[in-house]
């Protein structure tokens, strides 16, 4: 892409500044309810459990989409990819590791609830990192694939972020396409739905289990209000971290 501040090819002034706009809102406000989320886990002991651990892991992972959805603001808003092509690559880099670790993170919640609603048993503390680091290193490998030439970084049509090219029909991107989205959106998306039917099949209860978790794949911010803000524990440290000096006061009594 051109490094000037003309427009891409195909797009107006007001479709690459409501872009820039909608993306900018979307960032602040998920980098906003996330980092409430691990400032919440961080100063509360009373968060800091295994289950938790899975939210808290979601919660880094859409950070790190909010960053990257806030280069892509200001790369709009500025009509121009400033950071060339090096720059293309980290930011496509990042970008899939954020992706992929918050599809991850969430079956591993999905699943945590499972274990936890279905077989009445605390989940392990072991079994918690276990899973995080999981998820992580998986989403490495996966983002690492395209830096390595299986899979390819590359602009998007707007010309002010960078993710994997699409456009590129070979075999070499189709076999990546084909196996990354089996391991990282078919397994994941499997266990959250099977995790949360089972749940469903034992609780008696229909309908309004899975599908929140289901949607909260879309953007951070939907994730932060349904895994984060939904939870009446996590409610109680995130009111904790904004009341300072009512959680003084508490403790002293």
């Amino acid at each position: 892409m051109a490094e000037s501040g003309s427009l891409p090819p195909g797009f107006g002034e007001l479709e690459v500044l409501a872009v820039g706009t909608v993306l900018l809102v979307e960032a602040l406000a998920g980098l906003s309810l996330n980092s409430l989320t691990i400032l919440s886990f961080c100063k509360s002991p009373e968060l800091r459990t295994p289950s938790h651990l899975l939210v808290l892991s979601l919660a880094l992972a859409d950070s790190g989409l909010s960053l990257n959805a806030l280069v892509t603001a200001t790369s709009s808003l500025l009509r121009r990819w400033p950071y060339g092509s090096e720059g293309c690559q980290a930011h496509g880099f990042q970008g899939f590791v954020t992706a992929l670790a918050s599809l991850c993170s969430s079956a591993a919640i999905a699943w945590g609830r499972y274990h936890h609603y279905c077989t009445r048993s605390r989940l392990a503390w072991n079994t918690a990192i276990f899973l995080v680091f999981f998820v992580w290193l998986s989403s490495a490998f996966w983002a690492a694939m395209p830096l390595l030439g299986w899979g390819h970084y590359d602009y998007e049509p707007l010309g002010t972020c960078c993710t994997l090219d699409y456009s590129k029909g070979d075999r070499n991107f189709t076999s990546f396409l084909f196996a990354m989205a089996f391991f990282n959106f078919l397994l994941p998306l499997l266990i959250t739905v099977t995790s949360y039917r089972l749940m469903e099949q034992k609780l008696g209860k229909t309908g309004h289990l899975q599908v929140p978790a289901l949607i909260a794949k879309t953007v951070p911010t939907i994730n932060a209000v349904n895994y984060a803000l939904s939870s009446e524990m996590l409610h109680k440290g995130i009111w904790q971290c904004l009341s300072p000096q009512k959680s003084e006061r508490d403790r002293a009594q």
